[in-house]
């Protein structure tokens, strides 16, 4: 069987994602899906359990280090061979250095020092250099961080979560305009698969503690910095 016939065979066999907002449940199970995933070559396979786990939310821990994301951000890059996909990882994660950008800065930390390793993508040394912007000069980039920005100071979870997964999507749905039976549209329909699933497990009070915890972690790690000082300057 050839690739084309493979993928036309795995497409097909895919229950269509109706609107993310309204769904209840995914399409199918994730059993399911890796079922029907066995088709794929598995050279294709490989690239896509990439993808997943770059754009896998519940990877990054509180202990994480920017410039340990980074790094991490990077080497999945490098592995990743197909250019739609590596596009496709780029563009998830610059949006995800403005989230960062915009709760660091409602930490009340400064703006990131130039040799820092922080963030991701074309925007961090605007972001840099514009932090006392409400979007850091990045509207034209990104039309919803206006939006963002008032629900995150708001601490408005749920319609933060609704915006920006809203925006993922769009995208996704832009990116699969012409991929119709091939792995790019494989790999479209997974990463939908995953915000529905996000979307349907999604918990507004715990997005709230966890951001709390966040928060209390950034004021212990601030303290922590003004102790060592302290004790810089006794010695």
């Amino acid at each position: 069987m050839t690739n084309g016939c493979r993928y036309v065979m795995l497409v097909t066999s895919l229950p269509a994602h109706g609107p993310i907002f309204s769904a209840r449940q995914t399409p199918l199970s994730r059993i399911r899906l890796d079922e029907r995933l066995g088709m794929l070559e598995p050279e294709d396979a490989i690239q896509l359990r990439l993808v997943e786990s770059a754009l896998r939310w519940e990877r990054i821990t509180p202990t994480d280090s920017d410039e340990s994301l980074y790094m991490q951000s990077m080497a999945t890059l490098r592995s990743v061979e197909n250019p739609f996909l590596r596009e496709t990882i780029r563009d998830r994660l610059e949006l995800r250095t403005l989230m960062a950008a915009l709760r660091r800065r409602r930490l009340g930390d400064p703006p990131p020092d130039a040799r820092e390793r922080w963030g991701f993508g074309r925007w961090t040394d605007l972001i840099r250099r514009n932090w006392t912007d409400p979007v850091f000069r990045l509207q034209r980039v990104f039309p919803w961080a206006t939006e963002a920005n008032r629900l995150l100071s708001a601490d408005n979870w749920i319609e933060l979560e609704e915006l920006l997964l809203g925006q993922v999507w769009e995208d996704l749905g832009r990116r699969g305009e012409g991929h119709y039976f091939d792995f790019e549209a494989v790999a479209i329909y997974v990463l939908r698969w995953s915000l529905v699933a996000r979307w349907t497990g999604f918990d507004a009070e715990g997005a709230s503690i966890r951001f709390n915890g966040l928060v209390e972690q950034a004021m212990d790690e601030r303290i922590d910095r003004a102790l060592d000082d302290r004790l810089a300057l006794l010695n």
